[in-house]
């Protein structure tokens, strides 16, 4: 179930709505004057968020790359290409 809180919570409760974003570990919607307005989110929510994100864009690109015919790297081409570059971080 979504969180909402009124603005003035924000305002006045702020130490709490902190806590409770970190505890839930949900986004806490904001309304002002019975609308939405804010979303108020922990950092590490956040960060999994953008995470998420990032792989749905990588995947995205790889199934078009995909459907155009590209055929991809075999396991072997990619274990090599992962070798290299650790050794050469080393």
């Amino acid at each position: 179930m979504p969180i909402i809180k009124p603005i003035s919570d924000l305002r006045n409760k702020s130490n709490e709505i902190s806590k409770l974003a970190n505890i839930s570990n949900e986004p806490i919607f904001i309304t002002k004057n019975g609308e939405g307005d804010l979303v108020v989110m922990s950092m590490a929510h956040y960060s999994k968020l953008q995470l998420k994100l990032d792989l749905l864009g990588k995947l995205s690109v790889a199934q078009k790359q995909k459907s155009e015919g590209d055929k991809g790297k075999t396991l072997k081409q990619v274990m090599f290409n992962v070798r290299e570059t650790i050794n050469a971080n080393r």
